[in-house]
């Protein structure tokens, strides 16, 4: 049933349209974003780097403490048919978990050669443009 529901989400979410960030919101370029997020310093983010960032941007974003990002607290970082997409419980918010499960498809969308990491080049893909926009 979760492989069901994360398949789902991952195919739902790729293809819908990723909101293009106006240039003031446009995320830092692939080596800073590795700066950021590489705590073991290898060059390279792997998802445990990447979900324990998105889980911190998760909650400096969530505002209201309902839980929840609304399409106003994700300020753009998704378009509206991709939080629909991501939205499994049609709620029109995503809860933490539902907020991972995306950057958790993102992560391996731009991961080409499936080793486990991505590297600067990986990031500057569509899949990987869109995680950094959740990292932030």
């Amino acid at each position: 049933m979760v492989f069901r529901i994360s398949t789902a989400v991952a195919a739902l979410v790729l293809t819908a349209p990723i909101t293009v960030l106006p240039a003031a919101a446009k995320p830092a370029g692939p080596s800073k974003v590795i700066a950021m997020v590489d705590t073991d310093n290898d060059g390279t983010i792997d998802l445990k780097e990447v979900t324990a960032v998105a889980s911190a941007a998760f909650d400096k974003l969530e505002k209201d403490a309902d839980g929840t990002l609304d399409a106003k607290e994700l300020k753009g970082r998704i378009s509206k048919a991709s939080l629909k997409a991501a939205d499994p419980d049609s709620d029109g918010t995503l809860d933490k978990k539902e907020y991972l499960a995306v950057v958790e498809s993102l992560f391996k969308a731009a991961d080409p050669d499936n080793d486990g990491t991505l590297e600067a080049k990986e990031l500057k893909s569509k899949a990987g443009k869109s995680l950094t926009a959740l990292l932030k």
